[in-house]
């Protein structure tokens, strides 16, 4: 899962190869806080970052 951006202490990660769990999203980390998104629709499916 490659590191694609890293601003302000946020760090944004994504699941895209076919042996990851499908289908392509992103990871986003902020201190305690997570989120995942679908990378298509760019919905929230997990996670808060409030």
């Amino acid at each position: 899962m490659p590191t694609i951006s890293m601003f302000y202490g946020i760090i944004i990660r994504m699941y895209y190869a076919p042996g990851e769990h499908p289908p392509p999203h992103l990871h986003t980390y902020y201190g305690e806080y997570t989120a995942s998104n679908q990378e298509r629709t760019r919905s929230l499916f997990q996670g808060d970052l409030k």
